[in-house]
């Protein structure tokens, strides 16, 4: 109640100061710590004349140490009243001003730590995003996946079309590539007999920077032996609503003008009915008529170039025309095989692969395959994947003979699956830029 006070109970307190008022022979103060506040007291009469004398000169931004009883204010509001107070650290900079507080995004993601001072959401969100891969990792440990660590320097890049960051081991006198992605690895892992194993882990790709991408990035992959990408289905549409349900308390996600219901069950549509129904092209027709479907796409406003294929006019249509009208949870299924090299033939159709994508609110959150286990075939798609480097695809796959010689001993059929943490966390805390769920962003030298 207000006024109250338990005088006997002393307790101790430590913070960063975020606001102070002075009247007179007694203080107020604001301690943070995290993202806690306590209101403190102070007077002459309870600290002495020269404790309070230094107590009143503190400046905001300074962390101090306090001890004290405490009581609630007129206003009902829990204060310690001080017996004693230390100086921790000295704050030599002035923190932003309260009320403006840290308002340039570029100074932000620069200066987190004060962006983590002066904007308790974004330590909150923050931590929702650690929260979120904790519960992701306990839901695959929980259904008998085991966590695995694979290589992050490589001697080949493979596992996802993208461009590497290439350095130099010097003991080795060879050149390694930070991973692009584990896939490869984890792969060699179901030959070896591991049937349920995931990572989550830092990829690296040598690409642009946008507010969906950030050239280093948080990935959770995994492989599932025995089964298809209809399992993986499963798996994504009951974990997403039970890892929002955790991390946020609600398998909702709400926009400015809807709500989006994360439960499942989540509707399936095929790429070729998509396309059809979005742009009014067939796959069918698209690899039939290259040149009419660049000129359906440019008069859509897609940027297109003389050197676009099938396959790369596919994923254009996909991602400028497509993803943006899917904003309920679905699943798009059955990819054209010139788009996946690591994916299966599907059984009906074999111009195409069981391959699917989660798409959310106009954004692709992961990638799945029945995995691809024939070495034969394997071997087939990456010569083609060559061909493609060597005609200028930067991004093409290489040869990797070591894994088609793991292949040759035998993969069993497995379920394969990536979801961008990053991209999953924007959804679910509502953040609208990448950089907002990374406590570090890539950003361009400051000037």
């Amino acid at each position: 109640a207000a006024g109250e006070a338990a005088e006997d109970v002393v307790y101790r307190a430590a913070g960063r100061v975020m606001s102070r008022r002075v009247h007179g022979k007694a203080a107020f103060m604001t301690l943070r710590d995290g993202q806690d506040d306590l209101q403190i007291y102070g007077t002459v009469d309870s600290l002495g004349e020269v404790p309070f004398s230094r107590f009143v000169e503190v400046d905001v931004g300074d962390i101090i140490g306090c001890e004290g009883y405490p009581f609630r204010t007129r206003r009902g509001e829990l204060t310690l009243f001080l017996h004693s107070w230390i100086l921790l650290t000295k704050s030599l900079r002035p923190l932003p001003e309260k009320w403006h507080g840290l308002q340039d995004r570029e100074t932000r993601y620069r200066q987190r730590y004060l962006d983590l001072i002066a904007n308790p959401e974004v330590a909150h969100r923050l931590e929702s995003r650690s929260r979120l891969v904790s519960a992701m990792r306990r839901y695959l440990e929980d259904r008998g996946f085991v966590e695995v660590e694979t290589p992050i320097l490589q001697p080949l890049p493979g596992g996802a079309l993208a461009r590497p960051f290439v350095t130099h081991h010097n003991a080795l006198d060879t050149d390694l590539y930070l991973r692009i992605a584990p896939e490869l690895y984890l792969k060699r892992l179901l030959v070896g007999g591991f049937d349920r194993v995931f990572e989550i882990g830092k990829n690296f790709r040598n690409e642009g920077i946008s507010i969906l991408h950030n050239p280093e990035f948080t990935m959770m992959e995994l492989y599932w032996a025995y089964v298809d990408y209809n399992a993986i289905m499963e798996l994504v549409e009951n974990m997403v609503p039970a890892l929002a349900l955790e991390v946020t308390g609600t398998t909702t996600i709400k926009t400015e003008d809807r709500t989006i219901d994360l439960s499942p069950p989540w509707p399936r549509r095929t790429v070729d009915s998509l396309l059809r129904e979005k742009l009014g092209l067939s796959l069918e027709a698209m690899r039939a008529d290259v040149g009419a479907a660049k000129q359906v796409l440019a008069q859509r406003g897609i940027d297109v170039e003389n050197r676009d294929t099938f396959a790369t006019l596919v994923d254009k249509s996909l991602k400028h025309v497509v993803w943006p009208s899917l904003i309920e949870p679905t699943f798009a299924i059955d990819y054209p095989v010139e788009l996946s090299p690591l994916a299966k033939l599907h059984p009906d159709d074999p111009t195409l692969v069981e391959r699917f994508q989660p798409i959310i609110m106009g954004k692709e959150v992961g990638n799945a395959f029945s995995e691809l286990n024939d070495p034969i075939d394997q071997r087939r798609r990456f010569e083609e994947q060559a061909r493609n480097r060597e005609a200028g695809d930067e991004e093409a796959h290489v040869i990797d003979e070591d894994f088609l010689r793991a292949l040759e001993y035998g993969m069993p059929p497995a379920g394969g699956l990536g979801i961008g943490i990053d991209r999953l966390a924007m959804l679910l805390l509502g953040a609208d830029s990448i950089r907002d769920v990374i406590l570090f962003p890539q950003l361009r030298p400051e000037r």
